[in-house]
């Protein structure tokens, strides 16, 4: 909520909100966050307050609030998963749609991402399917083999859309001390130094599936926007990039048509999936 307290939600598309767990967590170490020369390292540790503190008291404030709202969901097992959807079910009036983060480690499967492998992915989102009425969109990883399966196998499975991607697994030093830079140790690296790496996954899911995608992972600006629709996303979402401004967001809805323009674009929608190969 402390992004509605800066910017005015009506003027953006929509809001992804933090990723939610059962019960409340308090997160990794301090410190958490280190700011390298192309983007930033952070290892918060799925910090956040318990989805029922999120359905009583976060939810309810959102309603109204003039964009669409995504919940984010992240469990150790598929019980996990299947009882989060459960509960934010009554609030379909609420959410457009929930977010099923796969990068958390399956504690029953000796603490492997659930993003790993197709056959896991494809079990958590049938599974989380059977509780909840609300649009899936599924949060993939590019530390994996062939992204584009692990995808078809999400939206085969009950996804309408998919999230791309999330952070890149990574670690700081700082030499003087011979220790990471992050009290977690090592951490998910964001911004501009990963948008090579979102943009091709996007490609790749887009011609894999066809379903709409949310592209994120360095937009700072209207132009990075812009590709990542190239490459096949219908949406984007902003991250790092609010950390220096929050304002960054009315900036590149505010250039965005001249970006199209510049692009041979009236419209968002024409260029969709329109990378030339």
């Amino acid at each position: 909520m402390e992004i509605a307290s800066l910017i005015d939600l009506s003027r953006v598309g929509g809001i992804i909100l933090k990723s939610v767990t059962l019960n409340p967590r308090e997160g990794n170490p301090f410190p958490r966050i280190w700011e390298t020369s192309c983007g930033v390292l952070n290892s918060v540790g799925l910090e956040n307050p318990g989805v029922d503190f999120l359905v009583d008291n976060i939810l309810p404030r959102l309603e109204g609030c003039g964009c669409a709202v995504f919940a984010s969901i992240a469990g150790e097992s598929e019980e996990e998963y299947a009882r989060l959807a459960e509960k934010l079910n009554s609030l379909e009036a609420i959410l457009s749609g929930i977010e099923i983060n796969v990068s958390c480690p399956n504690v029953k499967k000796g603490g492997i991402e659930f993003g790993a492998y197709l056959e896991t992915v494809a079990s958590l989102v049938k599974g989380v399917k059977n509780y909840t009425s609300i649009p899936l969109f599924t949060k993939l990883s590019s530390a994996v083999s062939d992204i584009a399966k692990v995808a078809v196998a999400a939206v085969e499975s009950g996804s309408v859309g998919l999230s791309l991607i999330n952070t890149v697994p990574a670690l700081g030093i700082d030499h003087t001390r011979r220790k990471s830079r992050l009290g977690g140790v090592y951490g998910g690296l964001s911004g501009p130094a990963i948008k090579p790496v979102a943009l091709k996954c996007v490609w790749e899911c887009f011609r894999a599936t066809g379903v709409p995608i949310i592209g994120s992972g360095g937009v700072m600006n209207a132009r990075d926007a812009v590709e990542f629709m190239i490459a096949g996303a219908r949406a984007v979402s902003v991250g790092t990039a609010l950390l220096r401004d929050a304002r960054t967001a009315y900036e590149i809805v505010d250039e965005l048509p001249r970006v199209l323009r510049e692009s041979g674009a009236l419209s968002a929608s024409e260029i969709v999936g329109t990378l030339k190969t």
